[in-house]
């Protein structure tokens, strides 16, 4: 399986990253899985949550679509802010090479944080946290999907159940993103016995907001097998579910 992490620039304007993950989607061309970043139609501030905000079936959900089916790919698109009535999820839609919407995950855990000297966030005041875990099947094996903070939590990536393979839109920051992005991906990779696949956008230091970027996959073993760095680029990385068989066979940890 080969899998291509869009790690792209986000901009102000809707439209605007809705052609540029068009276009590097299309350079991910021979792509089983292609992934979006988190909040890849704008930027990640609570004003463009609401600015942007749209129910599925909008423009953004079209776009994704439209992706899947031209690139015969499997499509994790990222993360949205998804209006549903008069509350906004972060939420990431998967649509199948036929262009189907096959799975949704609205990031369960918000990013409610205050770090001493670092960043201040707080995600609940504009965003609503989803329920439960999210995973599908592919010819290649199982996916399980979890947006950014979700990957912080041991036990809910536990609840998906026999993934093999783990997708994480994120866009971690300056502050825990040199400390913690790595180290998190390494980490459930190790716990699951699995390949983990974190996709972030690219960096903008002049962002309110600014991305530690990074994008990064890696094997069941712990090994980083693809990294980028901060700017703007198609990231490929192979895996293959024999190989996350045999580290079970080898390591039996077992899953309760």
């Amino acid at each position: 399986m080969i899998t291509a992490l869009i790690q792209m620039n986000v901009t102000d304007r809707k439209a605007d990253n809705l052609l540029r993950a068009a276009e590097l989607a299309r350079h991910a061309e021979g792509a089983d899985v292609i992934i979006l970043p988190e909040m890849f139609c704008c930027p990640y501030t609570p004003g463009a949550f609401t600015e942007n905000a749209e129910e599925e079936g909008g423009a953004v959900t079209r776009a994704l679509s439209r992706m899947a089916k031209e690139n015969g790919a499997y499509l994790i698109g990222g993360s949205m802010p998804e209006r549903d009535g008069d509350r906004i999820y972060n939420t990431c839609f998967v649509f199948g090479p036929d262009g189907s919407r096959i799975a949704r995950h609205r990031k369960a855990h918000l990013f409610d944080v205050d770090i001493e000297g670092g960043i201040r966030c707080r995600e609940s005041a504009t965003l609503t946290a989803g329920e439960g875990v999210t995973a599908f099947d592919t010819p290649f094996g199982r996916f399980g999907v979890c947006v950014c903070f979700d990957i912080r939590f041991p036990a809910f990536i536990r609840e998906m159940k026999d993934i093999d393979f783990l997708a994480v839109p994120a866009c971690f920051n300056m502050t825990t993103g040199p400390l913690h992005w790595e180290l998190l991906l390494r980490a459930r990779a190790v716990d699951e016995q699995i390949f983990t696949f974190g996709c972030a956008p690219a960096r903008d230091e002049s962002a309110r907001y600014v991305s530690y970027a990074n994008s990064i996959a890696v094997d069941p073993m712990g090994r980083v097998l693809a990294r980028a760095g901060t700017e703007q680029t198609v990231l490929f990385a192979e895996a293959d579910r024999e190989i996350a068989l045999s580290v079970r066979r080898q390591i039996p940890v077992g899953k309760e």
